[in-house]
């Protein structure tokens, strides 16, 4: 049963979006006809797929900065495989499994040998990047596209949705069971809320927090997987706009409905997604949208931000 608290943030929240769609709906009535809405459902799929990835990050109380590295050497990963006439199940395989390696070593190093988050995840990215231009000296790949069956994850429909919002719907579905209704997440959240008492508790904090890195960087392998499929080639700066509007949308949406959750994920990437699709349906231009997005993920990491919250709960005291 839904709590009063927990409803009141489903209305306000409902109501910014309404705003929000409205004002893009005055500037240009094609805000909301039925292909602006399946674009924005397309575009919500990819950054959501990296924003529901890092939101088991952000649940243990890390930070991943390699996720969008990670993600370009995923897409030439993909795309060198199609090239070279793998099968397509083998060329999704193969860039799934570069986020995977990428993000066990990040968990590893900052689980197990204790390597700052920050500095570490901003190394392997870099390192992830290097790695990306060997395939093709960093021109992008579209040889056997057309063939290998890549497109139809764009193009297809299935239970009368896109096959991207479908993705990310099931990808969605699952990480709800693993965050919400498992021993698993009780034990990222009890893990990113007291690390020591987590452990004491007899809660393997240490492969928790592996798992967590290693779902991010598959999950971001997988956004990028559906946004190769719409642009029709793999390139090594793909996975750079995914960095800014998942943490926007992980933040916002934590700051919104309290905590991260995959719901409140959802959230927040729906309301980024609106945002950045009436700026390209306005032509605004990209240095003012992303201003706007950074300006967002600023005042939701301060709402957020456990500090600003005791700071107001002692002034509420104190007075």
């Amino acid at each position: 049963m839904i709590s009063n608290r927990l409803f009141i943030r489903l209305l306000a929240f409902a109501a910014l979006v309404a705003v929000i769609a409205a004002i893009f709906w005055s500037q240009n009535p094609a805000f909301l006809s039925g292909g602006n809405i399946r674009a924005l459902m397309r575009h919500m799929s990819v950054q959501g797929l990296a924003a529901l990835g890092l939101t088991f990050v952000i649940v243990v109380r890390h930070f991943d900065l390699s996720f969008p590295g990670v993600a370009s050497m995923g897409a030439m990963t993909l795309g060198w495989l199609i090239a070279s006439g793998a099968p397509f199940p083998a060329a999704i395989a193969g860039a799934l499994a570069v986020g995977l390696v990428f993000g066990l070593v990040n968990g590893i190093a900052v689980a197990r040998f204790g390597l700052p988050d920050i500095v570490t995840t901003i190394a392997t990215g870099g390192l992830a990047v290097g790695f990306s231009y060997f395939y093709s000296n960093g021109t992008s790949i579209s040889q056997n596209f057309f063939m290998s069956g890549i497109l139809d994850l764009n193009d297809k429909r299935i239970i009368g949705l896109d096959m991207p919002f479908a993705i990310l719907m099931a990808a969605a579905g699952v990480a709800a069971v693993v965050l919400h209704a498992s021993r698993v997440g009780a034990g990222m959240y009890a893990t990113g809320q007291n690390r020591v008492s987590a452990r004491f508790a007899g809660i393997a904090t240490r492969r928790l927090i592996v798992l967590a890195f290693a779902l991010c960087g598959t999950m971001a392998c997988l956004a990028i997987t559906l946004l190769v499929a719409s642009s029709g080639a793999a390139n090594v700066t793909a996975g750079g706009q995914l960095l800014m509007p998942a943490f926007a949308a992980v933040y916002l949406g934590a700051a919104l409905f309290g905590r991260p959750s995959v719901g409140a994920t959802l959230a927040g990437t729906l309301m980024m997604s609106t945002m950045l699709n009436g700026f390209t349906l306005l032509a605004i231009p990209y240095y003012y949208s992303d201003a706007i997005v950074s300006t967002v993920l600023i005042a939701a990491i301060a709402i957020f931000d456990p500090r600003l919250s005791g700071l107001l709960n002692f002034r509420k005291a104190a007075a």
